[in-house]
């Protein structure tokens, strides 16, 4: 039996829209209409450079950083990319997908992000 072969990377991209009115930012609004188009362009970009086969792109829900929207998290890494454009995610997908460096005037601030808290020392 022939294996499928892993993904190298996973983009998580938010597709989290808040209700009209709400005050909270989303990562897909109305007042950004290019918010809208963001997964389809990873997508359509990935495709177009024939790596969508190993660079899995996945649309989720809320990552936590509604005020940075719209934002994608890379994996493996943990890399958050903030303040997303289509021009932002062909520059990641060439420098960090393909050329292996992370755009670093992209991600996430560092007192936006913190260091993870082990989930072991919280449980009840």
């Amino acid at each position: 039996m022939m294996s499928i072969p892993q993904p190298a990377f996973f983009m998580f991209k938010c597709q989290q829209s808040a209700p009209p009115g709400m005050p909270k930012p989303s990562c897909v609004s109305e007042s950004n209409p290019e918010s809208k188009e963001l997964m389809q362009h990873l997508s359509m970009t990935l495709m177009q450079k024939g790596i969508i086969g190993n660079v899995q792109p996945i649309q989720t829900g809320c990552l936590g950083r509604c005020l940075q929207g719209p934002v994608m998290m890379v994996e493996p890494g943990h890399v958050m990319y903030v303040q997303l454009t289509k021009e932002k995610i062909t520059r990641i997908i060439d420098e960090h997908i393909i050329g292996g460096n992370v755009v670093e005037e992209y991600v996430i601030p560092e007192q936006m992000w913190g260091e993870p808290i082990d989930p072991a020392s919280q449980a009840k």
